[in-house]
């Protein structure tokens, strides 16, 4: 990895947990379970993971949760794990379709919907309730029912908003090998 790119990755893992948390800060929406609410925060999770890697995407997920717990009702970690691992696996979701190039078929947009819903299926339906459980001693039936909830609601919000977000950041990159010199 050469030196800008690694300066891209760090500046896009700040500035993306900034965004973050002011998302799940200020555009989140309860929904009437404890705890629990539609998020704009992960949509943009899977843009900054698809655009700049698996990594960035589990760090900007990590970073900018805590900060959000920190500011607002305290450090909830088994949620803030979960939402780097959501990072991650939007990353590697994310290698497998051709946004940076420019190009996103219909055919990338179903592969990398199913692969973040399979992810938020382990983050939140499985991972998150089941940490709650270990670390917080929280009761299964209320930790599932809000895992599965969230797993459900950030699974819609990413097929909606996070594919209108890939498909607008496709447009807007050139596609690879479209330009040529003219003589």
């Amino acid at each position: 990895m050469n030196t800008n790119n690694s300066i891209t990755k760090i500046v896009a893992t700040g500035v993306g947990a900034a965004v973050f948390f002011i998302l799940g800060r200020f555009i989140s929406i309860p929904i009437g379970i404890p705890n629990t609410s539609l998020e704009t925060t992960y949509p943009f999770l899977a843009l900054m993971a698809v655009i700049f890697g698996p990594v960035t995407g589990a760090l900007v997920g990590l970073i900018g949760h805590a900060i959000k717990d920190l500011l607002t009702y305290g450090l909830w970690w088994s949620w803030v794990i979960c939402s780097g691992v959501s990072g991650l696996g939007y990353g590697l979701v994310g290698r497998k379709i051709k946004l940076r190039s420019g190009s996103l078929s219909k055919k990338d947009l179903i592969v990398f919907n199913i692969g973040q819903i399979l992810t938020n299926i382990i983050a939140w339906g499985i991972l998150a309730p089941s940490l709650d459980i270990l670390i917080y001693k929280e009761p299964a039936n209320k930790v599932f029912t809000q895992g599965l909830v969230s797993a459900g609601l950030n699974s819609v919000s990413v097929l909606i908003l996070g594919s209108i977000l890939l498909t607008a950041y496709a447009k807007r990159t050139t596609q690879e090998g479209s330009l040529r010199k003219d003589i």
